[in-house]
This record gives structure tokens, C-alpha cells and sequence, in this order.
């Protein structure tokens, strides 16, 4: 009898260790976590979303998507990965995102140096240290000459000689330019464009005459909704910006947030000249590993 409960308890014993071993299996391969610090970020419009990465041997390892902005974030990742890990790179990723690696919208990316890495815009979208814009009010594209407050082309006149109007980096893969005039509370788009010279890539208020060679928008036809050109169309006292946007991009209604250049447009009319001032290097920050 008492052979009996000792190879029992011997059984039990041996199926206990055997239940353990299994659990530590399971809890796969070790992790840590990875803390990120920004400033800066702001929420995202149609469901995009952020999405950190980590670049272990030159290759993307998602550290998880997110919407919150918080300006401390926590991802858990695997440690070794993390441990091997040269830098950081946090991405837009549009609505219904199916594709496992990074999108073309790189936001922030920084190296690491020991446990923590410096994160900023310039490393992947670029250097707007010295933005600086002009702009002339003028409505080139329809015959009418009483109409000219109704368009915005941002260029310089140069004393008859026009001259690109904007100063800024040319963007990387996954972004471009769009101009922006705020009419009663509307944002309403004066096109995309990658080049500052040269027409942009729509003019759906325009007319149907001849552009100047720079990105701009006269406001005489098709208004938003909410708005009637040619009444509404008048940019004298209007806020004028330049944002960067993801490209494709996800919501062409509102500007994406990150906006280098803005400017009030003043009362005179082309030629006089009016600027665009520096509003903010976009969002910055430190990522740290244990």
C-alpha cells in the first residue's frame, strides 16, 4: 500500500513539472518594453492611425498601432529584437491598413544611441528650419477684371520676372504639399503639388484661362458645399497655409496637421506681395528601451 502512494504521488508530481514546463513554452520568448515620448502629435481624421517600428538588421518590426495622443506611449516587444534594434520610425498608416509593413508616410524616425533615440520630422519628411513663403492675390484663369481678390498664387511677382514663392525642402516619398485658404471657417484646398513651380495638381474652382506656372487656386466656380463662389471666394483678410500631406491621401477635405507655413493675406492686390511665416518644425521626441 504505501509503495503504491508513493509512486502516486511520484505521477502527480512528475505531471505538475511536466504542466509547468509547458506554461514557460507558451509564454514565448522574452519582452520588454519600449517607451516613446512626443510632442506634438495630434488626432488623426477617417480612422488612420500611428504605427511605431523598431529596424532590427535594416528590416521594419511593427511595435503596435495607436490613436491616442498622449504624449507618452508604451508599446511591449519582443527583447531581443528591441536589444538589436538601430532605430525608430513612427508611421501614418491609412484607414482599413492591411499591409504589414510601414506605409510611405514616415512621420518621425530617429537612431539609437545606447537606450534612446532622438525622434524628428526631418529625417523623414524634411528640414523646415528655414520655410518661408509669398503669395500674391490675383484671379488670372477667367476674363474678369473686377474679380481679382477671388485667387491666391504662391509666387513672386520679381518685378515682372515670377520667381517660385516658396521656400521649403523638397518632401520625401509619402508626402506632398497642398495649399490651403480658410473661407468662413472652411478649409478649402488650392491643390497639391511637389514642384513649387509649375501648375499643381488640380484647379477644380479655377476658370478655364491659362494659370500661372505656380501652385494656386482662384475660387469662381463648383464652391464646397457650404460655400458660393464668386461671392464667398473674396481671400483679402483670409488665412493662408501650406500643409504636408500623406500621400495617398486619406482625407482631402481638412489639412493634415502638420502645417509649416501660414500667413493672413492683406488687402492689396497683385503685385503687392504677401508672406508666409514658419508655424512650427512639426512633432518631436524620445524613444527609450531598458
Amino acid at each position: 500500500m504505501m509503495k503504491k502512494r508513493i509512486l502516486t504521488i511520484f505521477m502527480i508530481t512528475a505531471s505538475l513539472v511536466t504542466m509547468v514546463s509547458c506554461g514557460s513554452d507558451d509564454d514565448g520568448p522574452p519582452t520588454a518594453t519600449l517607451t516613446m515620448e512626443v510632442v506634438g502629435l495630434e488626432t488623426l481624421t477617417n480612422n488612420a492611425t500611428y504605427e511605431g517600428w523598431i529596424i532590427v538588421e535594416g528590416e521594419p518590426v511593427s511595435t503596435g498601432k495607436f490613436t491616442s495622443t498622449s504624449n507618452t506611449q508604451t508599446f511591449v516587444v519582443n527583447a531581443d529584437q528591441l536589444n538589436r534594434a538601430t532605430s525608430f520610425v513612427l508611421s501614418v498608416e491609412p484607414p482599413n491598413d492591411s499591409d504589414p509593413g510601414p506605409s510611405d508616410a514616415k512621420l518621425l524616425s530617429g537612431n539609437f544611441n545606447g537606450t534612446t533615440a532622438e525622434v524628428r520630422v526631418n529625417a523623414v519628411v524634411g528640414d523646415f528650419s528655414n520655410a518661408s513663403g509669398k503669395f500674391i492675390i490675383a484671379s488670372p484663369t477667367d476674363a474678369i477684371t473686377d474679380n481679382e481678390q477671388n485667387g491666391i498664387w504662391f509666387m513672386d511677382p520679381n518685378g515682372g520676372s515670377p520667381i517660385a514663392g516658396l521656400t521649403l525642402p523638397m518632401l520625401q516619398q509619402g508626402w506632398k504639399y497642398e495649399g490651403w485658404v480658410i473661407i468662413n471657417n472652411v478649409p478649402v484646398s488650392t491643390g497639391t503639388f511637389s514642384s513649387f513651380t509649375g501648375v499643381d495638381d488640380s484647379s477644380p474652382y479655377s476658370g478655364n484661362q491659362p494659370s500661372p506656372d505656380f501652385p494656386g487656386e482662384d475660387f469662381l466656380n463648383n464652391a464646397p458645399s457650404t460655400l458660393t463662389f464668386p461671392q464667398d471666394g473674396d481671400v483679402r483678410g483670409k488665412t493662408a497655409v501650406i500643409s504636408v500631406e500623406p500621400n495617398p491621401d486619406y482625407d482631402q477635405a481638412a489639412p493634415f496637421f502638420f502645417k509649416p507655413l501660414q500667413g493672413l493675406a492683406g488687402q492689396d492686390l497683385a503685385p503687392a506681395v504677401n508672406t508666409l511665416g514658419p508655424n512650427g518644425s512639426g512633432p518631436f521626441g524620445t524613444v527609450r528601451r531598458p
